[in-house]
C-alpha cells in the first residue's frame, strides 16, 4: 500500500505491525485523520472550475515500485505543455494534493508519501511533475512541495526495503524515541520492552564481570 510509505518513514516497526502483522489501534489522531479523509475522499467526483479540473479519490499505482493507493485530490490545470485527458479538451498539467490532519511535520514522512503519489501519476500519465502540495487541516493552508529527483530516489529505496521486509514477513526492532508517545500502536508495540536488555546479553555481561 502506498500509504505505508508514510508509516515506514515514521517508524519501520509501526509499518510492519500494520502491514505485515495486520495490527491496528485507533486513537484520537487516527480518528481525526479518518474523518478528514472521509470529507476529502468522495470517489468519482470530478469538478471543473475555470481552467482547472479537480478529481478526488483517484486510484493510482506504479508497476515499477510495486505500490498502489488513492490520491486525495489531483488538480489538472490547462497547460499547453501538459498531457491529454480522457473526455477533456486540451492539455493539462498534473498536481497531486494530499490532505493531512494537524500541522506541518518536522520529519519528511508526509512529503515522501506525496512523492510516491507523484511517481505513480508520472508513470500512469506519461508526464513529469515538479509541483505538488500538502494541505494541513489544523493550519488551514497548503504547503507547496517541489518534487526533486533526490526525493524520488529515497522513495525507490524505501519501497525496495518495504518489499524486502514484507516478503520475509519480518517485523524489525527500531530505536524508541519521543515519536512513540503519539503512536496509535504503542500498547501493542510495547517500546519500553524493546529497550530492556535481553536475558542472554545480561547473563554474558554478569559472567564477564
Amino acid at each position: 500500500m502506498l500509504s505505508g510509505i508514510q508509516h515506514f518513514a515514521f517508524c519501520r516497526r509501526q509499518w510492519a505491525l500494520i502491514h505485515v502483522e495486520q495490527e491496528w489501534e485507533e486513537n484520537v489522531l487516527t480518528i481525526e485523520g479518518n474523518y478528514l479523509h472521509e470529507k476529502v475522499d468522495n470517489p468519482f467526483t470530478r469538478e471543473k472550475r475555470g481552467d482547472t479540473l479537480y478529481v478526488r479519490a483517484l486510484p493510482i499505482h506504479s508497476q515499477y515500485l510495486g505500490i498502489s493507493g488513492i490520491c486525495d485530490m489531483v488538480e489538472f490545470i490547462q497547460d499547453s505543455g501538459g498531457v491529454p485527458l480522457d473526455k477533456e479538451k486540451g492539455l493539462y498539467r498534473v498536481k497531486p494534493i494530499e490532505y493531512k490532519r494537524g500541522k506541518p511535520k518536522t520529519h519528511d514522512a508526509d512529503i515522501l508519501q506525496l512523492t510516491a503519489q507523484t511517481i505513480c501519476l508520472e508513470e500512469m500519465l506519461g508526464t513529469h511533475i515538479e509541483e505538488a502540495a500538502l494541505f494541513y487541516h489544523e493550519v488551514k493552508r497548503r504547503e507547496p512541495v517541489t518534487i526533486t529527483e533526490e526525493m524520488k530516489m529515497r522513495v525507490k529505496e524505501i519501497t525496495k526495503e518495504m518489499h524486502h521486509y514484507y516478503k520475509r514477513r519480518h517485523t524489525p526492532r527500531v530505536k524508541t524515541g519521543k515519536h512513540c508517545l503519539h503512536c496509535s500502536l504503542r500498547h501493542r508495540c510495547l517500546p519500553e520492552l524493546l529497550e530492556r536488555e535481553k536475558v542472554s546479553i545480561y547473563m554474558d555481561r554478569m559472567l564477564a564481570e
